[in-house]
């Protein structure tokens, strides 16, 4: 964003002053510019909000496939931890495990879907 392209309170007086300072007859050359400033400025805004929204998109487009990968891991792990717990009548242990991994899912899953 070059300076030329803000648009503030002291863009509108230096429009004013050079009014004055020219008179009526340059109004339509003024008014075009400041004019061209506003559309300038009103593009990259819009173009900012799109590309902004853009990147969510692809985001949350792509948290799809990382929950499924994420979700057959935790499978294939949790399967040798539930044989070798079960096994040794570890069933508080096997119980904290299968919450922690669960855990890791939601959390995944929630951070994943936020706008």
């Amino acid at each position: 964003m070059s300076k030329e392209d803000e648009l503030g309170h002291g863009d509108i007086e230096a429009a004013l002053a050079t009014r004055r300072e020219l008179g009526a007859r340059y109004d339509a050359e003024l008014v075009d510019g400041f004019a061209e400033r506003i559309e300038r400025a009103v593009e990259r805004r819009v173009a900012d909000q799109v590309a902004l929204q853009q990147r969510r998109t692809a985001s949350v487009a792509g948290a799809g496939a990382r929950q499924l990968a994420l979700g057959i891991i935790s499978l294939v792990a949790f399967i040798p931890i539930s044989i070798v717990l079960g096994v040794n009548n570890q069933f508080p242990a096997l119980l904290v495990a299968l919450l922690s991994i669960v855990g890791v899912n939601v959390a995944h899953a929630w951070q994943s879907r936020q706008p």
